[in-house]
């Protein structure tokens, strides 16, 4: 199978970032950031400064194996919010000003995840073509985006980022699949970021029923991240696919074969059928979600 090619995007002017470094080893240091403004800043200044063609590709090093520096924790991230176990994570209704923001939040702490799990793609996995950095960096920007939404509105609700608990889930499966790139693409985009496209139409429509400025708000926020999180769900699957014709491998096998062996979570319904499709999954794993 032919390797997926790279999009590039129109950016606006942005600081370059520093052209001593390989863009894997700026995306490492950009993970590392722990301030959630700075996070983003510097997300965005890496995807703004990509170079077409050639020069991204020189500038890549995708054959280099990096090593991050022992006194810099991955992922960074502030000190708050506090991490706890996923049924310990207070749910509150979002029919009150209190709950909505617990809402508004949680999903601010997912995308702030998400920048994360994008940028650890990039600088953790190498020997794969240029199209899978700059996918993945282009996912890391859009992530950014995402986030600075939903904190903006979370603002609005007198909040910030970190004034909810919260669990850590997603890089939980990051740090399970770090030494096998088959079973990142498989296990994060393809499975705990997709139950994002069945989630995300449930949120709405008990946003649609509070029915307040503060909760449409979010609303169209969300319509933004489901449009988007079609896309990054959507390199996930090209790049499983990619990887598993390179080796020979069954993809819903092996996919199973992964889930048994990672422990991921099993995927209930409703399934958003129709951004499932658009993302690319086949009618077979639709059906096995359905029958697993």
């Amino acid at each position: 199978m032919q390797a997926p090619q790279p999009q590039h995007a129109q950016h606006a002017q942005r600081p370059a970032p520093c052209p001593a470094l390989s863009w894997r080893q700026q995306a490492l240091l950009a993970l590392c950031v722990a301030d959630p403004a700075e996070k983003v800043a510097a997300t965005h200044a890496l995807w703004a400064a990509l170079p077409p063609g050639p020069d991204f590709e020189d500038r890549l090093q995708a054959s280099a194996t990096l090593q991050p520096d022992p006194a810099s924790p991955l992922p960074g991230r502030p000190t708050r919010p506090v991490l706890l176990a996923p049924m310990q994570v207070p749910h509150r209704s979002p029919f009150t000003p209190e709950g909505l923001a617990a809402l508004v939040h949680a999903v601010c702490h997912i995308e702030f995840n998400a920048i994360n799990l994008a940028l650890d793609a990039v600088w953790r996995f190498p020997g794969m073509p240029p199209a899978f950095y700059s996918d993945w960096l282009r996912v890391a920007d859009e992530e950014a985006t995402h986030f600075g939404l939903l904190h903006t509105h979370l603002h609005s609700l007198g909040h910030t980022y970190g004034d909810f608990p919260a669990h850590d889930g997603l890089w939980e499966m990051c740090v399970k699949t770090q030494d096998d790139i088959t079973a990142r693409m498989a296990l994060v985009p393809r499975t705990l970021e997709a139950r994002g496209l069945d989630a995300t139409p449930l949120i709405q429509a008990r946003l649609r029923k509070v029915n307040t400025p503060a909760a449409l708000r979010a609303i169209e926020i969300l319509d933004v991240i489901l449009r988007d999180e079609i896309g990054h769900v959507t390199v996930g699957n090209r790049w499983y696919g990619w990887l598993c014709a390179q080796q020979g491998l069954e993809p819903l096998a092996h996919y199973r074969a992964l889930a048994r062996h990672h422990n991921a979570p099993r995927l209930k319904p409703p399934f958003n059928d129709a951004a499932r499709r658009a993302a690319g999954f086949t009618q077979e794993e639709l059906d096995a979600l359905v029958n697993p």
